[in-house]
């Protein structure tokens, strides 16, 4: 079983930057970075594959950026010019296959989540 640690999460300011990890305890495969909002579904913002094939969002794509270091089973989430809503607990995941994915039922392993709050 596959553990997984988010964090990097916290208060900002709309415009700011931030940078999350996801340490995992063991080999992972495909990664990915969901987002839920209050009130609202889990929804997926970027993924990359075990090769480094990356997905985004349109909500994020140019702003974020998922990169992985398999050497240390982490994966990073960048995310520039951040908006209010942007504001979510973000988690990270983890499948047992090589490719990504935008549904959250694909994945297996599944981190605590770590808040991002982004004022205006």
């Amino acid at each position: 079983q596959v553990q997984l640690v988010e964090s990097g999460g916290g208060l900002v300011q709309a415009g700011s930057s931030l940078r999350l990890s996801c340490a995992a305890s063991g080999r992972t495969y495909a990664m990915g970075w969901f987002r839920q909002a209050p009130g609202k579904e889990r929804e997926n913002v970027a993924a990359i594959s075990e090769s480094g094939i990356t997905y985004y969002a349109d909500s994020v794509k140019g702003r974020f950026t998922i990169s992985r270091n398999s050497a240390k089973d982490t994966v990073y989430l960048q995310m520039n010019s951040l908006k209010p809503d942007d504001t979510a607990v973000y988690y990270c995941a983890g499948r047992r296959t090589p490719a990504p994915s935008v549904r959250d039922y694909d994945y297996t392993y599944w981190g605590q989540g770590t808040q991002v709050t982004v004022s205006s």
